[in-house]
């Protein structure tokens, strides 16, 4: 019964987050109402679970992938109604409650295996994002990650994730995780970022994501390179010239030195009359 005889595994990223101060700050930083609805994933072995339901949240939806936590998280929360799981792979299982509304927030220790099709998933992209989005997600990721979501323009770690990421929620950090704070401790650096997705009027239009898409994916394949190379067959060299110096751009800075709005302006620039 419970979780006795359990081992974490290996394969579904097992990693049991287990600092109380951490723990106090994921809930912090979610800033759950009364009328908020949770869905978590990878619960594990409810740690974070119960300091949910311990918040005056409406519902926690828990999404868990390993069999065999199932029967022990059930046992331990089946006695508070506004507890419920779906034991399946969220990156495939419906993602409303049992209500078929969806959740208003997302709390999770993200498997880092599948850090990038889950953020595709929770948010979205340029050119689709969720719809509605979601109030608020907080999520423990890797480091690596993180800094790479919250970057700014110019440090090394700023790509075309950055840029994306910024153009569709608020990016924030939390506080860092280091290994000690799990068991087992995993190999790298973690973080628990906050992200606030902006509504539909503060998003980009489907067109103008597109072109930016188009932009960031050209200009990314050479992030060394300076933009006057990279970008050199978007448009006639005087006009992507012009068009670059009006959004505040020189084609000798570098992909990783273009603020998010700036390649908005770029896009915009090159698409006149669109």
């Amino acid at each position: 019964m419970g979780f006795s005889g359990h081992q974490a595994r290996k394969r579904f990223g097992q990693h049991w987050l287990r600092d109380a101060s951490v723990l106090a700050s994921i809930i912090e930083a979610a800033e759950l109402q009364p009328e908020d609805r949770v869905l978590e994933v990878g619960p594990g072995r409810g740690v974070l679970t119960e300091r949910l339901l311990a918040t005056d949240a409406a519902v926690v939806q828990a999404i868990e992938l390993d069999r065999d936590l199932v029967a022990g998280l059930t046992e331990r929360f089946s006695t508070d109604p506004r507890f419920h799981l779906h034991q399946g792979d969220v990156l495939e299982a419906p993602l409303v409650l049992p209500d078929g509304m969806a959740a208003t927030k997302v709390v999770a220790n993200i498997p880092y295996n599948i850090t990038g099709p889950l953020l595709e998933r929770l948010i979205g992209r340029l050119d689709r994002p969720v719809d509605p989005p979601y109030q608020r997600l907080v999520l423990l990721v890797q480091k690596e990650v993180a800094e790479r979501i919250r970057a700014r323009p110019g440090q090394s770690c700023f790509s075309a994730l950055s840029v994306r990421m910024q153009l569709l929620a608020d990016c924030r950090s939390v506080c860092p995780v280091p290994p000690r704070c799990f068991q087992p401790p995993p190999k790298v650096q973690s973080e628990v970022i906050a992200l606030d997705p902006y509504p539909a009027e503060k998003r980009l239009d489907l067109a103008r994501a597109r072109q930016v898409e188009s932009l960031l994916k050209q200009a990314f394949l050479s992030r060394r390179k300076m933009l006057r190379n990279t970008l050199a067959g978007v448009a006639e060299p005087e006009r992507l010239q012009t068009v670059a110096a009006s959004a505040g751009i020189s084609l000798q800075q570098r992909p990783q030195e273009i603020s998010p709005q700036a390649w908005v302006a770029l896009a915009k620039g090159l698409n006149q009359g669109d």
